[in-house]
Formats: C-alpha cells, sequence, structure tokens
C-alpha cells in the first residue's frame, strides 16, 4: 500500500550555483520542464550564465521545484497535500494544478521585480530570532515600532524560530530589547528588503494587478496556504497571494495543520534543506527527506522503495 507524504517546496535562500545542473543531464522530465520555464519568461535557463543570475533565481528555484516534482511522480504516489514557504506557494500551486507552469514561471519573475522596486522604495533589513517563543518576539516588535521605527513579525517558522523585518532602526530596537530578555541569538539575514511585512505594500498592489490576467482552477492535491493556515481555493487564491506579501507567513501552523490525513513522511522539493530541518522541529517522529540533486534523489529512491513495502 502506498504510503502517504506531503511535499514541502522551498523559498529563498538557499539555492547554490549550478543547482539543477546533474538533474538536467540525468532526467528527461527535468529538462522538459526548464526548457518550459526558458519558453514562458524568454530566460535561456539553458545557459549557466543566466541560471546561475541572482535576477532569475525565483525561476529558478520554481523550476527546479516543479521540475524535481514531475522526476518524483514516476515512482511516488500524488502526495495527500503540500506547503510552501513564500515563492515555494507558487511551485507547490503549479504541482497541484491550480496553476500552470506556463503561467507560473513570468509570474514569479514579476512578482520579484515588484518585490525589487518596493524594496527601493521602503529600504528594510530581516533577523531571525532563535531560541525565543513567538510572544516574546511580538511585544518587542511592537515595543520598538513605537520607539524606533516599523518592525513586524515576518515568518512564524517554528516555534522556536521567528524571522522579524522592518526599517533598519526599528529591527535594531527589536534586537536590542531581546537580548536585553535573554535572547542570545539573532542572526541578520542578506536582505535589502522586508518581506511579508506592510513596508512590501506596494508589491502588494502591483501583484494584485498582474494576477488579475492569471486563471486559477481545481487542484490535484490541497495546498496550504502560510497566510490563511488553510487549502488555497481558485475564487480566493490571488487574494491570499496578494496578501502573502505583506502579512507574516506561519509554516509552522501550516504544516501541522496539513496532517489530516495521517502522512507518514515529508519531502522538500527545491534548494536545500531548511524547511526539512523546520519540519524535524516542528514534526520530530516524521521521516524527512529533501531532493535538490541527483545524489539526494537517489538517497529518496532508495529509502522511499523500501519504506513504502
Amino acid at each position: 500500500m502506498s504510503r502517504h507524504w506531503t511535499a514541502l517546496f522551498s523559498g529563498q535562500g538557499q539555492q547554490f550555483a549550478d543547482m539543477g545542473r546533474d538533474l538536467y543531464a540525468q532526467e528527461p522530465l527535468y529538462r522538459e520542464t526548464v526548457q518550459q520555464a526558458a519558453a514562458a519568461t524568454g530566460i535561456d535557463l539553458t545557459a549557466t550564465a543566466a541560471w546561475n543570475d541572482p535576477v532569475n533565481a525565483p525561476v529558478a528555484i520554481v523550476t527546479l521545484s516543479l521540475g524535481v516534482f514531475r522526476v518524483l511522480r514516476q515512482d511516488m504516489p500524488l502526495p495527500q497535500g503540500a506547503a510552501g514557504l513564500s515563492l515555494g506557494e507558487y511551485s507547490a500551486l503549479a504541482a497541484s494544478g491550480m496553476v500552470t507552469a506556463k503561467d507560473v514561471f513570468p509570474l514569479v519573475r514579476d512578482r520579484a521585480h515588484y518585490m525589487d522596486d518596493a524594496g527601493a522604495q521602503h529600504p528594510g533589513v530581516m533577523a531571525a530570532v532563535l531560541r525565543c517563543n513567538a510572544t516574546m518576539v511580538d511585544e518587542a516588535c511592537a515595543a520598538a515600532t513605537v520607539s524606533a521605527g516599523p518592525v513586524y513579525p515576518a515568518n512564524y517558522n517554528t516555534p522556536s524560530q521567528t524571522v522579524i523585518g522592518g526599517s533598519p532602526a526599528g529591527v535594531a530596537a527589536a534586537i536590542t530589547q531581546l537580548k536585553a530578555q535573554g535572547v542570545k541569538r539573532v542572526v541578520p539575514l542578506k536582505m535589502t528588503m522586508a518581506s511579508h511585512t506592510p513596508l512590501m505594500q506596494p508589491a502588494s498592489d502591483q501583484l494584485a494587478q498582474r494576477l488579475l490576467g492569471v486563471p486559477f482552477t481545481a487542484d490535484a492535491f490541497p495546498v496550504w496556504s502560510n497566510t490563511t493556515v488553510t487549502p488555497f481555493a481558485p475564487d480566493t487564491a490571488a487574494a491570499v497571494l496578494t496578501r502573502q506579501l505583506i502579512t507574516p507567513t506561519h509554516f509552522a501552523a501550516c504544516l501541522q495543520a496539513s496532517q489530516t490525513a495521517g502522512p507518514t513522511a515529508l519531502v522538500e522539493l527545491g534548494p536545500g534543506s531548511a524547511l526539512t530541518k523546520f519540519a524535524r522541529q516542528i514534526l520530530p517522529n516524521m521521516p524527512a527527506w529533501h531532493v535538490d540533486s541527483v545524489a539526494t534523489l537517489n538517497d529518496l529512491r532508495k529509502n522511499w522503495s523500501a519504506f513504502d513495502e
């Protein structure tokens, strides 16, 4: 009997040079996905320089994630559900069929441009607060916003990790307060914008207009929204994705809510293993793998064969 599994789709931040090149050489379905992305965006993603260009990172990440999903579907059943982190939700929606791949590739390209423009209008920074409960982070952000400048919770990744974002002065004030309260680790992120905060309002407005031309249809499996912690629906998907840019993500709650059918495995698709690591904190007894290379694909195939007996 086939085991249940949940697909996790990577967000930005862990992309690496030449990611997916080995998969491109080995897997025909992966090659087809790269070629489809290139045709949809006008970006020659078969060229190493274009693939590795940071400007093209969102398209490259979604291409890698969706390509790996198509490869896995040769050996595994449809997942019982999916969740992604921020950009990863677009990969998940394309994998589920709620939005077509032809639409999703140019959409994530344009979304990135809107976010860059908003970041230029409202420069921001972000930092990960580790080993600290969310309530303390929320209170520090509220106090710092009053005393120094806007700062907000941006990503509730695990029960003990929250990313904050906002103006440089606001984030610095929040960090000072948290450290005064005994928080030992706060890690600045390499960001020049405050994603998932009200500072992204200009990008949200542009995305709302862009999504007017994107059709959403019924999906093959539910994709859980970081914003609402409920599955996306065709008639509200555009509105939820618009809100996603200006409100915090709730990955931990989203992953827990997605376990309604009692899956027995989690598989992260896309660069890096950040979501796999989060998942092992949130659901410590759940087997979890990530796939972003031929080596990790082969590891999953070997383990899944034994796991699925």
